[in-house]
């Protein structure tokens, strides 16, 4: 499986740090050691220099460098995107290091494990311009229960497609759907446009509630140290990278499905009534001995 992805309390956490350590510090510049994590052109990345961070803001899973004039620095991590606090001048490290953004008493430094590079950053100017970068899904722990339902409803897909669309959900990813579904008791393929008002609001509740306590324990971890050990694989999650290990609400073998890039895992006696979920790949290759539900495994 390929490295998980920064979310919501991941981001929520780097912000903290980044406010801690840059707002109100002059941005000495940025050296960049590929050209190909710069996306935009206008205003030119020397036009930061010298320029006071105000402060950050997240727009989905993006960080925002705020700056004075209607000036932003927008950073995508992607999937394998980490940052890391430095002493000043520090060097990006060979292969992954892609840009160190200067201040007189840290360097942040931005790496990228992998050999794939879609970290990116773009130097905006308005807020127009920075709504354009935003995929529009609405803020899960600012909305309404309502609000949320309208995005759940609005196209037809599997609650955990949903949960992970940025167009509908803002900050959610693969991880972190896996735990709020498990937790709000829901099968990940069961489509929207079928739940029911309980199952909506369930989901709401669930949603808020493993993001909130997930951001305060990720806060109580790190301490004052610079959020390093950014994973969504945590030995203390419920289903998410557990397969074959018990569920901790029933100890059912917590199963999975994956689908190219993406992994699902659930626990099939919480969630599913005791049906084992076809995965494409495995349930191919045993055909007839696939099992379909938990007393068959």
């Amino acid at each position: 499986m390929h490295a998980p992805m920064p979310e919501l309390p991941d981001i929520a956490l780097y912000l903290e740090h980044l406010e801690r350590r840059c707002a109100g510090r002059a941005l000495l510049g940025v050296r960049l050691t590929t050209p190909f994590l710069l996306r935009t052109v206008d205003p030119p990345l020397d036009t930061f220099r010298g320029l006071a961070v105000r402060g950050f803001r997240r727009l989905g899973k993006r960080i925002i460098f705020t700056f004075p004039g209607d000036l932003f620095l927008v950073l995508h991590l992607m999937v394998a995107g980490r940052l890391h606090w430095r002493p000043p001048g520090a060097k990006p490290p060979g292969k992954i290091g892609l840009a160190a953004f200067d201040f007189a008493d840290g360097t942040l430094v931005l790496t990228e494990a992998g050999s794939k590079r879609r970290a990116s950053l773009h130097a905006v100017r308005g807020e127009p311009a920075l709504r354009d970068l935003d995929p529009g899904g609405v803020e899960p722990l600012a909305c309404t229960k309502e609000e949320f339902e309208g995005a759940l409803r609005r196209e037809n897909h599997t609650f955990k497609r949903a949960l992970t669309d940025p167009r509908l959900f803002s900050g959610i990813g693969n991880a972190y759907s896996d735990e709020i579904l498990h937790r709000a008791r829901l099968s990940p393929v069961k489509l929207t446009a079928k739940a029911t008002a309980d199952e909506a609001r369930r989901l709401f509740d669930a949603t808020r509630q493993t993001l909130a306590e997930w951001t305060d324990r990720l806060r109580r971890e790190t301490g004052g140290d610079f959020p390093e050990g950014v994973t969504a694989f945590r030995p203390d999650f419920a289903v998410h990278g557990r397969f074959r290990k018990p569920c901790p609400a029933c100890g059912a073998p917590v199963q999975r499905i994956v689908h190219a890039d993406n992994e699902t895992n659930y626990c099939p006696r919480c969630q599913t009534g005791g049906r084992i979920l076809a995965d494409r790949s495995l349930s191919r290759l045993l055909k007839g001995d696939w099992p379909r539900s938990l007393d068959e495994l």
